[in-house]
């Protein structure tokens, strides 16, 4: 694996075996990304480039601030409400993937960089307690640009290709889960996707169709690991690099990733008030969620569905991340929006309450002035 002068260390040990874990424990996830350096790109700027088609969204990443304490406040609210439901729920699907021949003694997790890997670390431990011999990496996809594949070529030289699965936090409108089946279209991996929530209905297992606040959901690199969002570009990746990333160390003081993982270990018993994700339930969540999406398109005419952002999560990525322009949700009273609420209330958006069938919140991403979107 070839290491460019950008990386501020070497992460392979004395057996070529890579070791950059963030700030988790190395017993807990490895991150088959390359802690690079990168110049950061305004957040209006980089909409822009997007959006005109100049530059990819990979290519960039603007600077990620810590959350202030108000905001923080109401991570802890969420955490405090929805722990013992995300341990519970992990258990799901943990006990889910033990029936599975391929996963029923051994298993490779494979998170999605970067929302998937504190739930691949649950899942680690809740596998490990069944007596499930795990190993766990997390690794980039891209929509648009597909999956690492040298991070498969490492994971298939170590552990072969029949017990892995892909894992992430939830789904939203598919997209990854669309990226997944073409990426690993010729590969030896099947694109088996587990997911806690499964709002658009597009997963191979998920514990749930709730929409419901995931709390690390409402963080980004503080909850992760302190690693940021991965990173294609010519610059940074070689033909035989993992993708990029940064190391945010700078953020250390803010950190919650262990924090968060042995609070929800921690938690106490849940009952379910919803009926359970099945495959056959699947099919007609997925109808409706792309009725709604569709809708939503229609109405304010966006032809470019990369605009809208469905689900609790990705909904305050958005605006985290990007330009909102609109906000919906079901209820604005409702617990698990308060924060997308605060956010946009910070950011000078409106946010209108509105049906939406599977989803509780939507963003659209503002139209910037000259795309071709």
């Amino acid at each position: 694996m070839t290491i460019n002068s950008l990386a501020p260390r070497s992460y392979t040990d004395e057996h070529g075996n890579w070791t950059f874990s963030g700030s988790y424990q190395p017993q807990d996830v490895v991150f088959l990304l390359k802690p690079s350096k990168i110049v950061l790109t305004d957040i209006a700027e980089k909409e822009a480039l997007i959006q005109s088609g100049k530059r990819h969204y990979s290519e960039m990443l603007s600077v990620e601030a810590v959350p202030d304490e108000r905001y923080l406040k109401l991570y802890r609210l969420a955490l405090q409400a929805n722990a013992a439901r995300l341990r519970y729920d992990v258990e799901q699907l943990a006990r889910q993937i033990c029936t599975r021949p391929e996963t029923s003694s051994t298993c490779t997790i494979l998170s999605l960089a970067r929302a998937g890997t504190p739930i691949g670390i649950l899942l680690k431990n809740a596998l490990n307690r069944l007596g499930v011999t795990t190993a766990h990496y997390s690794i980039s996809i891209i929509r648009g640009r597909g999956i690492d594949l040298n991070a498969l070529a490492y994971v298939k030289e170590r552990h072969g290709t029949k017990n892995s699965i892909f894992v992430d936090g939830w789904t939203g409108k598919g997209a990854i889960r669309s990226e997944l089946d073409l990426s690993l279209a010729d590969s030896e991996f099947a694109p088996f996707l587990a997911v806690v929530a499964d709002p658009a209905g597009r997963a191979d297992l998920a514990a749930t169709f709730d929409d419901y606040v995931i709390p690390s959901g409402l963080l980004n690199g503080i909850v992760s690991g302190l690693v940021s969002r991965s990173i294609l570009n010519d610059e940074l990746v070689g033909a035989d690099d993992f993708h990029a990333c940064i190391a945010m160390d700078e953020h250390a003081a803010s950190d919650v990733s262990r924090a968060f993982i042995n609070e929800v270990e921690q938690a106490g018993g849940w009952q379910p008030k919803s009926e359970p994700w099945t495959p056959d339930a699947a099919a007609q969540v997925r109808l409706e969620a792309d009725a709604m999406i569709r809708t939503m398109a229609d109405e304010y005419g966006v032809r470019d569905l990369n605009r809208i952002k469905p689900g609790i999560a990705e909904a305050t990525r958005a605006i985290l991340r990007r330009v909102p322009d609109r906000v919906y949700v079901q209820k604005r009273d409702d617990p698990d929006v308060m924060h997308i609420c605060l956010l946009a209330d910070k950011a000078g958006v409106r946010v209108t309450e509105r049906n939406m069938q599977t989803y509780r919140a939507i963003t659209i991403i503002k139209k910037m002035r000259g795309d071709q979107q």
